[in-house]
């Protein structure tokens, strides 16, 4: 296991061995201004018009994927704005044309990494080069994978469900794996020892160690965005409550006292703030309370009940969480407050770095499978699937 999950890590680190020119001239220089990239609000906006030709197979799977969950949309070339060009003959070579502006925006060739990662660092070098957004193809997601019995395995993967290695190999129930942030590290919780335990895994090196066993329910880690403090649930007093602690695990705090059973805990990207779900009064709800301690904050979503597994954006802007109304919903809304928009039946949303991708969970028959959405446009694929059911899913950052 230790010997797999090294080499998963030495192949996401691997370093592109680049020939060729570079020229990331952005269109707007040109004067070209792209409306369609405009996310302002959460109104559906139009997807960005690109042609793809010369690529074939694997590369050309890999490019139409990454670049239809981040907002582009192929059409035939003489409809484009964008015209991608290129070969796979052993190793990816891309150009881009902006067809307006007249200009050759992206002209490169990738070596030294199989063929799907190549077409990853393409796909974001034309995401970055449109956009001005960092691409998200070549980032991971952890999730569980559960068994017909309830047992289960966390896995790591690349964003779309490809390269899957198993992190875990316990047989045990498992749940709510999270990310330290800028490391190759996880919290997760695991059936292991036999109660709900929290645990600390760091990929690089296999290790692994409890971080909290407290008596009663340890779960939901998750860690603040400079990597020092953890939040979690902890019913160690009673309740299932929200805790604090430092990540060495010193310094842990009680931060509600509510009889409500607290759940799904986040962090905003700024660490003021822990947004979580709750009841009040029977109702269902989010609220946060001060990292530090203080009065709770009910955040309202109106028009979405029961909601529950919320995750701020990286850029601080919106909430995803899930709806349980007569099914389950992803919805959105303002982090400053406004009316929630539901975009896709699923669960357990995670946001990916550029704050406009997701990757969730949904029923499709009888098994759960992960999917990844582009907020604005509403284009979502299906991930490449492991095996049983694939759920919780969290976003590498």
């Amino acid at each position: 296991m230790k010997k797999n999950i090294l080499n998963f890590i030495k192949i996401s680190l691997s370093i592109f061995l680049i020939a060729g020119s570079v020229n990331l001239v952005r269109a707007q220089d040109e004067g070209i201004l792209h409306q369609h990239e405009n996310i302002g609000d959460l109104g559906l906006t139009p997807p960005i018009p690109i042609s793809i030709e010369g690529f074939s197979g694997e590369a050309s799977s890999v490019l139409n994927f990454d670049l239809y969950v981040q907002g582009f949309k192929v059409v035939p070339a003489d409809q484009a704005q964008y015209q991608i060009t290129g070969s796979n003959d052993g190793s990816i070579v891309g150009r881009v044309m902006d067809k307006y502006a007249r200009k050759e925006i992206v002209a490169r060739s990738y070596s030294g990494a199989d063929l799907r990662r190549e077409a990853h660092a393409f796909a974001d070098d034309v995401v970055l080069a449109v956009t001005s957004r960092k691409g998200i193809g070549q980032t991971k997601i952890a999730f569980k994978v559960e068994a017909a019995n309830g047992d289960g395995e966390i896995y790591v993967s690349d964003f779309d469900g490809h390269n899957p290695m198993a992190v875990t190999t316990d047989g045990a129930i498992v749940a709510a794996p999270a990310w330290v942030p800028g490391s190759l590290a996880l919290y997760y919780t695991s059936y292991k020892l036999y109660n709900p335990d929290i645990f600390y895994h760091d990929l690089t090196s296999g290790q692994r160690h409890v971080f909290a066993a407290y008596p009663g329910l340890n779960t939901s880690a998750a860690v603040s965005p400079d990597g020092t403090k953890v939040a979690m649930i902890l019913s160690r007093n009673g309740d299932p409550n929200v805790w604090v602690g430092n990540a060495d695990g010193t310094g842990l705090k009680q931060l509600t006292f509510t009889r409500a059973d607290d759940s799904c805990p986040c962090w905003s990207p700024d660490g003021q703030w822990i947004c979580f779900a709750t009841k009040i009064k029977s109702r269902r709800l989010l609220a946060k309370v001060p990292a530090g301690g203080g009065a709770v904050q009910v955040i309202h979503t109106s028009g979405a009940p029961n909601p529950t597994e919320p995750d701020f954006s990286p850029d601080g802007k919106w909430i995803a969480f899930t709806s349980q109304g007569g099914e389950f919903d992803i919805c959105v809304m303002p982090a400053d407050g406004g009316a929630p928009v539901v975009l896709v039946p699923g669960q357990h949303p995670s946001w990916s770095p550029n704050s406009r991708t997701l990757v969730y969970n949904q029923a499709i028959g009888y098994r759960q499978v992960l999917s990844v959405l582009d907020v604005f446009t509403r284009q979502h694929k299906n991930a490449a699937r492991v095996s049983g059911d694939d759920s919780e899913p969290a976003w590498a950052k």
